[in-house]
């Protein structure tokens, strides 16, 4: 087994007596704070800033991502951009790519067993992750490490040792893990095994302060007492709420269709984020936007002024879209969307050449890819959400002849159609 810390029980390191926090402290603080659902504990926090200012020496904070999928939507940027925060003061941030552990599989807020992943998966996701997270982060100033790193050379040995460290009665305490039981749902013992790796990633890098979601919260605290037991500090931990996406009800999701891509075309970033709700608006504005906390409350009292809502959801899809993609990109997707507002045709228009003329509307659709079936592409003809040429489709029946003409499906999808 390699050593990362002393293997016996000892009480963690601490401060002896409160440092004062200096003005710069209490701004940092603040920052720290902005828009997190928790931050345990707060007091401890507020000291390992304190002796960061007098020491020079910078926190050590900490975000463990497992590469399950390949593309980051704008929910995953809600914990990087408070990443990016804290690195701004100076701070070292540990992107810490989970590729030991995301062969285990995360269970948090699951009711059965993730499957896990190859070791290709693993790799390809993460260059993937590491390199959409840098539109966020600031690549050169970001440590990047892999937990198989020290999870490797555990073990059998190191791992029951590990384990041994932790009782089956605080593990269940994990409301899934409760829920699962109480239904009859399996539990495989390896899924135990994983909030232990991560709260040992904690010990292997001497976090400071380790960030995820709210759904995250029971394996963070299991680092605070795993780092306990190695006799090391206890991190704090800082979880920041779960992004609703378009719908403004479901967490974003690619699943659930609901998301905004931050590698989106510029035109379709802007244009979903005009969709959000006015409410949900400053939301995205607390958890999204780098304007200070001053400047959005300034936005916000000119809404309640009388100001229109609508400038200031151009301001944030304007900020967003110039973040990961230009500031130049950013204007061209508000002419976009402007010209498609009054009706007009958007410039990126995708050209498409079908075959089999006279073509039933509902065929011509699905073909064109702009519905996943006839029957989507019905119901969008019952709705009125079909235009040819810019004319409305009510005849669910058309024949669409041979020729060259523009169709549109509801606001967003456009397609240039060329059918012989």
């Amino acid at each position: 087994m390699t050593s990362i810390a002393s293997s016996g029980k000892g009480a963690p390191v601490t401060s002896s007596a409160p440092m004062p926090l200096t003005d710069k402290v209490q701004e940092a603080l603040a920052i720290a704070k902005r828009g997190v659902d928790e931050l345990l504990i707060e007091s401890e926090f507020a000291q390992k800033l304190a002796r960061s200012e007098q020491s020079g020496k910078p926190l050590r904070i900490k975000l463990g991502l497992d590469p399950t999928a390949p593309d980051l939507h704008l929910g995953h940027t809600v914990v990087l951009n408070k990443m990016r925060q804290l690195q701004d003061l100076g701070h070292q941030v540990i992107f810490l790519i989970g590729d030991f552990t995301s062969m285990i599989g995360d269970p948090s807020g699951r009711n059965a067993t993730r499957p896990p992943l190859t070791r290709e998966q693993v790799e390809e996701n993460a260059m993937t992750y590491f390199r959409q997270a840098s539109l966020v982060l600031d690549a050169a100033r970001t440590e990047i490490r892999y937990n198989s790193e020290w999870c490797d050379p555990l073990g059998a040995r190191g791992l029951i040792q590990l384990a041994s460290r932790y009782t089956v009665a605080r593990m269940m305490e994990r409301d899934d893990f409760t829920k699962r039981y109480k239904s009859g749902t399996p539990i495989a013992v390896h899924e135990f095994l994983y909030p232990l790796m991560q709260g040992y990633d904690s010990v292997a890098l001497h976090a400071d302060l380790e960030l995820g979601g709210t759904d995250q919260k029971f394996n963070l605290l299991v680092g605070r007492e795993l780092q306990k037991d190695y006799g090391q500090e206890q991190q704090c931990i800082l979880t920041m709420p779960l992004l609703e996406g378009l719908d403004g009800v479901e967490k974003m999701s690619k699943s659930k269709n609901n998301y905004i891509g931050i590698t989106e075309a510029p035109n379709t970033m802007f244009a979903k984020l005009m969709s959000i709700s006015d409410e949900m608006m400053w939301k995205y504005y607390d958890l999204l936007s780098f304007r200070s906390i001053g400047e959005i409350a300034q936005v916000k009292a000119e809404v309640a002024g009388g100001a229109n809502p609508r400038d200031a959801k151009v301001a944030l899809g304007k900020e967003i879209v110039a973040r990961f993609h230009s500031a130049q990109a950013a204007e061209d997707a508000l002419a976009d969307f402007v010209n498609r507002a009054k009706g007009g045709i958007p410039d990126d228009v995708p050209e498409v050449s079908l075959s089999g003329a006279p073509l039933g509307v509902a065929q011509l659709l699905k073909a064109a890819g702009l519905c996943a079936s006839t029957s989507e592409a019905m119901r969008m003809v019952d709705q009125g959400g079909v235009r040819i040429d810019g004319a409305v489709v009510g005849d669910k029946g058309l024949q669409v002849a041979a020729g060259s003409f523009v169709i549109q499906v509801g606001k967003r999808k456009f397609a240039r159609v060329t059918l012989a």
